[in-house]
């Protein structure tokens, strides 16, 4: 049983954000800012952020530009420029929140690898994409850098694309600060809570929690408001919505003396992507090599994937150096069909927000505001 002092301190709020990555805590912490009398808790199920926020690769980026062509394939110019906006919004108010030097921000560059298996970029086409851009940026953003590709040692690649505005990140750091950010505005955060049921009633939502003390019933706790910010794992709760999980598997390397390049890189419209971590590479990607296996909330990595990412490493990223691989890990992505967030209210005191299509560290404190803001009108 729960004493009255549990009930009245630990288990009643007015906002209850369920998932504790840079969504969620984005939205706590714009609530927490706005409305600093309320009571808030974020409830997360692991001991750390289990989808993606401390398992990504850092990039903090606004993409590659074969990537680029193909949103602007899919979504046309209009929504094109407006997720690109955001994308840009995003990493704004995420530097400066935390600030460039605690988050480890470095502004390297981004680089395209295109190889031999794909078309060569026109001048043309870069033209285009960059006077398209040209609203948001107000200069290029890409350009042909084919002399950085012997700088940079790389082997069987015909075409190196620069982006001037990409940078990097130190994802640990960044959510570090983040939660410090939100614990210091008084906002309760509760590792463990593994959420079981979810019931709204005229006056509150009531949520259900394992609990690991079998002579405790599960955890209820409830709130006026919730939002759900789970990414991927939305899929659970709202199977209608058009959400599917898709797993990033990252390799890293041990330190390899005197690395030539610094930056972030991408390869196969962005699906394969790597940047320096110090003077180690840091390698991730390559679910379009099993589309179906990679669909999945399961954390692990898998020899279809890992073996992509080492071939790459030898043949083209690190040809004729040796390396060694010290860390595998993955992390949990959400997509759908269209590449825009989801933000949406169920009902008029609970609101979901994810489907980050691997642009996390970008929109994510975008997405997480406004999820917080719509919430709260």
């Amino acid at each position: 049983m729960f004493s009255i002092w549990e009930q009245s301190e630990f288990l009643r709020y007015d906002t209850i954000i369920i998932g504790s990555g840079i969504t969620g805590l984005s939205c706590a912490l714009h609530l927490a800012k706005t409305n600093p009398t309320d009571k808030i808790a974020v409830l997360e199920r692991g001991l750390l952020p289990s989808g993606a926020s401390t398992k990504n690769a850092g990039f903090a980026c606004i993409g590659s530009f074969t990537e680029k062509q193909y949103d602007l394939s899919l979504m046309g110019e209009d929504l094109f420029l407006q997720l690109i906006e955001k994308r840009k919004l995003g990493l704004d108010k995420l530097r400066n929140e935390l600030g460039d030097n605690i988050i480890d921000y470095q502004c390297n560059g981004g680089f395209e690898l295109i190889t031999h298996l794909s078309a060569k970029i026109s001048d043309d086409e870069i033209q285009h994409m960059n006077k398209l851009l040209g609203s948001i940026f107000k200069e290029p953003v890409f350009d042909v850098v084919n002399h950085k590709i012997k700088e940079f040692g790389f082997d069987n690649i015909t075409q190196l694309i620069a982006n001037k505005y990409e940078g990097q990140i130190n994802t640990g750091k960044m959510m570090k600060a983040l939660i410090g950010k939100v614990s210091a505005l008084g906002v309760t955060i509760i590792t463990g809570a593994e959420v079981t049921d979810i019931q709204e009633s005229a006056t509150s939502i009531n949520i259900k929690c394992k609990s690991n003390i079998h002579q405790l019933p599960s955890h209820l706790f409830s709130a006026k408001k919730v939002a759900i910010c789970t990414n991927a794992f939305l899929q659970h709760w709202f199977p209608q919505e058009d959400i599917y999980p898709g797993r990033g598997q990252i390799i890293c390397t041990k330190p390899i003396p005197d690395l030539l390049f610094k930056g972030v890189f991408s390869i196969e419209e962005g699906y394969y992507y790597f940047r320096n971590f110090e003077n180690r590479v840091l390698f991730g990607g390559g679910r379009n090599r099993d589309f179906d296996g990679e669909q999945t909330t399961d954390f692990g990595n898998t020899s279809v994937i890992t073996d992509s990412l080492n071939l790459y490493l030898k043949e083209v990223i690190l040809p004729n150096i040796p390396f060694e691989i010290e860390h595998t890990w993955s992390g949990i992505m959400a997509f759908g069909k269209q590449k825009q967030p989801i933000i949406k209210k169920v009902s008029d005191n609970l609101i979901i927000a994810g489907r980050l299509n691997g642009m996390g560290v970008a929109i994510g404190m975008h997405v997480g505001e406004s999820a917080a803001i719509q919430l709260k009108t």
